[in-house]
């Protein structure tokens, strides 16, 4: 049950953060957690983090959900669409990689990236119009599925790419986005029949949810004084070099 724990604080955590939280729960359930895919877990466990979403911007789907704001509506359906058509060949792919020791490499290529596009947010000189820009987030959030490579870190960067947004707006808009593309994996994982709810993912959805709501909450008043840059290449090299360890010894 303290795997389960530690997996949903951990989920909690680095859900907002450009470092993947997907990659670092599947890294750590491969070495102490028995019986599931860790791949499949790390997925499953987002639904701690919808929900505190969900909680948390709950006026805002409110207003998506009784059409209030159409615009809004139209690029979350849109950019939701394009990111489960990317998503689905590569979750196929990446869950028979994330079974053996390729996870560690997989993972570290996708901190890379990661990193990258954490470097050249703001440097970009290109301002991407509402069906670009719909078009590019939609892309780049359905490349997530792939451990390592930051769902959040990703749309950040796509977003922004917009115009007349300040961090905090890209960091709010990145988040609802995520809100219908999860639901929609947690949902194909149950229908897909080989991954069984117990009390121990029961558990880690909550410690997700709690932990997931209170570090929301600090990250969108520290948003301006933040760089992930370090951070995510930091996990990258870790990545690497226990990926040929794993393979040397």
């Amino acid at each position: 049950m303290f795997n389960f724990i530690i997996s949903g604080v951990l989920q909690g955590i680095f859900e907002w953060l450009p470092i993947s939280s997907e990659g670092v729960v599947a890294l750590f359930n491969k070495y102490f957690s028995a019986g599931f895919n860790p791949l499949d877990l790390a997925l499953f466990l987002h639904l701690g983090t919808l929900l505190a979403v969900l909680v948390y911007f709950r006026k805002d789907f409110w207003r998506i959900l009784l059409l209030k704001d159409k615009k809004l509506f139209r690029f979350l359906l849109i950019a939701t669409t394009i990111s489960l058509i990317v998503a689905f060949p590569l979750y196929k792919i990446a869950s028979k990689i994330a079974l053996g020791g390729w996870l560690l490499f997989l993972t570290g290529f996708g901190l890379l990236a990661t990193a990258f596009l954490q470097k050249k947010q703001g440097q970009a000189k290109i301002v991407l119009k509402d069906a670009k820009l719909t078009f590019l987030a939609g892309f780049l959030q359905g490349l997530a599925v792939l451990p390592g490579v930051s769902r959040s870190g990703s749309t950040i960067f796509a977003l922004s790419l917009g115009e007349n947004k300040t961090p905090k707006d890209i960091l709010k808009l990145s988040y609802l986005m995520s809100a219908p593309v999860v639901l929609a994996s947690s949902l194909f994982l149950i229908f897909k029949g080989d991954f069984v709810l117990s009390w121990g993912v029961l558990g880690a959805i909550l410690f997700a949810f709690i932990v997931g709501f209170l570090s929301l909450k600090v990250l969108l008043k520290l948003v301006e004084k933040i760089n992930f840059f370090w951070f995510a290449l930091f996990f990258a090299l870790l990545c690497f070099l226990a990926g040929l360890g794993e393979f040397i010894l």
